[in-house]
């Protein structure tokens, strides 16, 4: 008697440790982990550690932040992906699309900063636990494309200003662009040099970085070449919690970022997956972001994402776990207690010559012909994201989505429909039937049927219709009886059973279905009767 009793015991304690292994990661990996990861792991978090220190002080400048904000962003990612995430590459941290995003919301402003990384943690966790990763779907390709190269454009130009030495530019894009090119005259040869010198040495990096990885470059040893690739990638970047009782002027921003957050380290995660062959868990990855926004504002952070450069200098280096974050975040920490004076002395023409060759390859143009050749209609969101995010970022987002939507929502409403004439019309829908489309549907069919001389029987082919809505089914209602009105004909062919069940339920009078085309030109030249 007492054996079942135990194997449910078992059963229920299998279950707990699959459902504690589904939230905390880590427990998948830990009990293998040996020291040959830990070598790895070790060499891969140095590695992105002085990647990750240079980046995030040039981050900062781009949000409007002091430089060591974007160090205090930087710890958290590292301890809490270990624990919650799936990929073994990604490294969560400052990027430039987030930093842009968190200007334009805070103002550089240190405290709502701050604020804003708690409440946009709180929003991906939420949408972590509710399993709406899905939303991400409906941000398409082109409006992401627009998005960063809008954003390329803003932040890089950002800089010159401070390669020239310039004082008093605006922020907003346009008066910028009117005021740099006015005060050139004004420009510091000091910072000039500089400027020109720091891009100079990272462009050439950026070479020496593909020379050395390339299939026929010479047999440098695996960790110099590693240690390369960490100073040449550093081109893609060279206190305490804050409550509020009021969030206004956050805006759409509150919307936005928590979603370009969770779609840029998503996406990376995804292609390093593919490419490495491990599987991720998208709302898991979700609900590590949020963690570590939420956990970062107790450190003065301001929203993270994951970063494709430090994430690409992660998974060259061969990196074994998540565990090389740990690594990393302990390089930023030791930054933070003994370089913390030294940051002060940093010029900015440096830091916007790292800042300009990082945003530099975002800018892609070869986007535009691929487009146009593919599907021209999708260079409508791309442009309105495009020249809206020079306007306010976030909104040029909202606008690209809007777009997008509508051009989504305008396929649903108007379907293709085929037409043949085999002594009868058949019609066949391209695609579902929806309530949006019900309009369009009876129109052509009055147009084309109904309303001509003598009125024409039509075979509707269904065969692609896989559901239907009580919208559609009330203007079927009506169309049946207009048919049945003109002597004539309306035929259901091909109907998939779950449809053909909806119809059966809804009891519509003088209901005609065939299993083909064929049959139902049969029906209609038999010249059947009425039920």
């Amino acid at each position: 008697m007492d054996q079942p009793l135990v194997e449910q015991v078992s059963v229920r304690s299998c279950c707990s440790y699959s459902t504690l292994r589904a939230w905390l990661p880590i427990l998948s990996w830990l009990p293998r982990y040996n020291l040959k990861w830990l070598q790895m792991d070790v060499l891969a978090g140095i590695t992105v550690g002085l990647t990750a220190v240079p980046q995030a002080l040039a981050y900062a400048e781009i949000a409007g932040l002091p430089v060591q904000y974007g160090l205090y962003s930087a710890i958290m990612g590292g301890f809490i992906y270990t624990l919650l995430g799936t990929s073994k590459d990604v490294t969560l941290g400052p990027t430039a699309i987030m930093s842009l995003l968190c200007f334009s919301v805070v103002g550089g402003q240190p405290h709502r900063a701050v604020l804003l990384s708690c409440l946009c943690g709180l929003i991906q966790a939420t949408m972590a636990l509710l399993r709406l990763g899905f939303l991400l779907d409906f941000i398409s390709f082109p409006v992401i494309k627009g998005f960063t190269c809008a954003a390329a454009v803003t932040i890089g130009f950002g800089q010159v200003k401070n390669i020239l030495g310039l004082k008093g530019i605006p922020h907003e894009f346009s008066l910028a662009v009117y005021y740099t090119f006015y005060k050139i005259p004004e420009a510091r040869i000091g910072d000039v040099v500089l400027g020109l010198l720091c891009l100079g040495v990272l462009v050439m990096l950026l070479f020496m970085k593909a020379t050395l990885g390339s299939d026929d470059s010479p047999p440098y040893s695996r960790v110099a070449r590693k240690l390369v690739w960490a100073v040449a990638t550093s081109q893609y970047l060279c206190p305490a919690w804050v409550l509020l009782f009021f969030v206004q002027g956050f805006g759409g921003g509150l919307a936005v970022i928590p979603l370009m957050g969770l779609l840029e380290s998503i996406a990376i995660a995804k292609a390093f997956a593919s490419q490495n062959g491990y599987r991720i868990d998208a709302n898991q990855e979700l609900l590590a972001i949020g963690v570590t926004n939420i956990m970062g504002s107790f450190v003065s952070a301001y929203p993270v994402t994951g970063s494709f450069g430090r994430t690409a200098v992660n998974s060259q280096t061969g990196v074994c776990t998540p565990a090389g974050g740990i690594v990393t975040s302990a390089i930023v920490l030791l930054s933070l207690a003994f370089l913390m004076p030294a940051f002060y002395y940093i010029p900015k023409a440096s830091l916007a010559a790292v800042i300009i060759c990082a945003v530099a390859p975002m800018v892609d143009y070869r986007i535009v012909t691929k487009m146009w050749r593919i599907r021209k209609l999708d260079l409508l969101p791309f442009v309105v994201t495009f020249l809206t995010s020079f306007w306010q970022v976030q909104y040029g987002i909202i606008a690209g989505v809007a777009v997008s939507g509508a051009l989504l929502l305008y396929n649903v409403a108007r379907p293709q429909i085929k037409m043949w004439d085999h002594g009868m019309l058949v019609m066949e829908p391209s695609s579902g039937l929806s309530f949006p489309a019900t309009e369009y549907l009876s129109h052509i069919i009055h147009t084309q049927a109904l309303q001509a001389f003598p009125p024409r029987s039509v075979v509707l082919d269904c065969h692609h219709v896989s559901t239907i809505d009580y919208t559609v089914i009330t203007e079927l209602r009506d169309l049946l009886a207009q048919f049945k009105l003109r002597n004539v004909q309306l035929i259901f062919s091909r109907l998939q059973p779950s449809v053909l069940e909806v119809l059966l339920a809804a009891d519509l009078q003088a209901l005609r279905y065939t299993d083909s085309v064929e049959a139902a030109l049969q029906l209609e030249s038999e010249n059947l009767p009425d039920d």
